[in-house]
């Protein structure tokens, strides 16, 4: 993805081929722009632009923060992993911790339901002065509810998914608002079992609805948050082994990972609200 972002990193100084220095000052929160940095990392001295930027600096600066919901496994822990290898500082939020989270370094928010107001809002103010270059709205919940098996405690599980899958991603991602970072990117992990028109199966009444109106309300976003350059999608991870399908899957959760993660950054504002299968696929509504 092209573009500025900006990132809050101790103050160095940055030299110009040309000797033309810019100083970060002393303000130990001095803001620098990726458009001035290299786009890859090297052993050596880095240069984008004509600006020559000591490798120890560059590596902090070209830090990416990444905000993960439901991080305490399946997907959202393949995610978080992913991008710690990557040298991002990452914020795994859960509604409890697991060890496995604890032991990728990812900095650990648990105690967050996405269905609950009041505990979203605490995160935001737990992670005051933190901006988020990434955020992803990865917790969700499956319950089974086929035809035959419709009644109270069914309909009573439609409106738990459609809380968790649907309000959730919105609910989080409005609580953070002043967090997101000048052309930050969102991405809303949803289902391929949300789309009506791929729907040639029928059944998961509960879970089918609660990922179409999600994909409706990450369009929204989309359209109300592209002025800013922050761009939203909808991705489908595939047919992902975790608990929540009982193991069952075609892929694995770091394979999902690796993929969802090819999307967020292949893809950019001029796509934002587009609906996309983690392969690359886009798919229909």
């Amino acid at each position: 993805m092209q573009g500025t972002r900006s990132f809050r990193y101790p103050a160095c100084n940055a030299q110009r081929a040309d000797g033309q220095v810019a100083a970060g000052g002393r303000d130990s929160s001095t803001r620098w722009s990726s458009a001035a940095l290299p786009a890859a990392r090297s052993d050596a001295q880095q240069r984008r632009n004509g600006w020559i930027i000591p490798c120890n600096q560059a590596e902090k600066l070209l830090m990416t923060t990444v905000l993960i919901t439901g991080a305490n496994r399946g997907i959202g822990l393949a995610l978080t992993r992913l991008y710690r290898e990557r040298g991002d500082a990452v914020i795994g939020a859960c509604r409890e911790a697991s060890p496995e989270l604890a032991a990728t370094g990812a900095r650990v928010e648990a105690g967050v339901d996405v269905r609950e107001e009041a505990s979203v809002q605490a995160l935001a103010q737990r992670l005051d002065g933190t901006r988020i270059d990434l955020l992803v709205l990865n917790a969700g919940i499956l319950r089974r509810d086929d035809w035959d098996e419709l009644g109270t405690a069914a309909f009573e599980a439609m409106r738990e998914q459609y809380e968790v899958n649907a309000l959730g991603p919105l609910r989080v991602a409005r609580a953070l608002d002043e967090h997101l970072a000048p052309e930050a990117r969102i991405g809303i992990i949803t289902s391929r079992m949300g789309s009506v028109g791929d729907n040639q199966s029928g059944g998961s009444y509960g879970y089918r609805a609660s990922k179409a109106a999600v994909n409706a309300i990450g369009r929204s976003m989309a359209m109300d948050l592209q002025p800013r350059g922050i761009a939203v999608f909808l991705l489908h991870p595939g047919f992902v082994s975790t608990d929540m399908v009982g193991g069952r899957g075609e892929i694995s959760p770091e394979q999902a990972a690796r993929q969802l993660a090819a999307r967020l950054d292949s893809l950019g504002l001029a796509e934002t609200g587009t609906f996309w299968h983690s392969n690359g696929s886009p798919l229909p509504w």
